[in-house]
C-alpha cells in the first residue's frame, strides 16, 4: 500500500479539515491488506518503521480510524486498510476544567468532555507498561470504540483534584465531570 495514495484518498473522503469527523462507522469498504504502520504505546504514528513526523497528516489519519473486533483499519468510503496498535489509538495529553465538566485534549488535538457519551473506565496497563504491583489505570473513550489512555502526567494531575470514597470495600479517587462521578483510581480500602 503506497502511503501517497492513501493519503489523497482520505484527503478526498474527509475534505475541509475544519468539518465534523467522516461517519467512518457508516462506511464499510473492502478490506484492501495490512499497512505496515504502527500506533506507539507513546501515541506515535510508524509508517514502516519510521515516525510519521507531520503531524498534519497523523491528524488526517486519525479521524479515519476505526476498529472491529479487535483490529484497528483506516478506512476511506471505498478501501480499508489494517494497521497495528500497540495499547489504544489516542493518547489525553491535557486536561482543564471548563464550565461542570472536564475537557480532554488528545495527542493529536481532538477535544471532547469527559461525561456518559465519553466515560472512563480502568484497565490494566499493556505488559510494557505494567509494574509489578499494577494497579489498572484511566481509559476513556474518545469515539465509537476508540479509546485513549491517560498520560502519566495528566493522571498526576487529576489525582491531585480528586475526592476520596469508600465503595464496595475499595478505596476510591474520583473526579466530576458534568455531575457524574468518574473513578480514576482504586486500591482496597484498609
Amino acid at each position: 500500500m503506497d502511503l501517497s495514495r492513501f493519503s489523497q484518498q482520505v484527503t478526498d473522503a474527509v475534505g475541509d479539515e475544519s468539518r465534523a469527523l467522516p461517519p467512518v462507522d457508516q462506511w464499510d469498504p473492502p478490506f484492501c491488506g495490512d499497512m505496515d504502520m504502527v500506533i506507539k504505546l507513546d501515541g506515535s504514528w510508524h509508517y514502516q518503521n519510521s515516525p510519521i513526523g507531520r503531524q498534519a497528516l497523523v491528524k488526517l489519519f486519525s479521524t479515519v480510524i476505526k476498529k472491529e473486533q479487535d483490529a484497528y483499519f483506516l478506512v476511506t468510503p471505498v478501501e480499508k486498510i489494517g494497521i497495528q496498535v500497540e495499547d489504544v489509538p489516542f493518547i489525553v495529553t491535557q486536561w482543564q476544567a471548563e464550565d461542570d465538566g472536564i475537557v480532554f485534549t488528545t495527542n493529536v488535538g481532538e477535544r471532547f468532555t469527559l461525561s456518559s457519551n465519553h466515560p472512563l473506565e480502568l484497565r490494566m496497563p499493556p505488559a510494557a507498561i505494567e509494574a509489578p504491583d499494577t494497579t489498572p489505570i484511566p481509559y476513556v473513550c474518545v469515539r465509537t470504540n476508540l479509546w485513549a489512555r491517560l498520560h502519566q502526567n495528566v493522571y498526576y494531575q487529576l489525582i491531585e483534584h480528586a475526592s476520596k470514597r469508600i465503595h464496595e470495600g475499595m478505596q476510591q479517587l474520583y473526579i466530576t465531570s458534568e455531575y457524574e462521578p468518574f473513578v480514576i483510581g482504586e486500591v482496597p480500602a484498609e
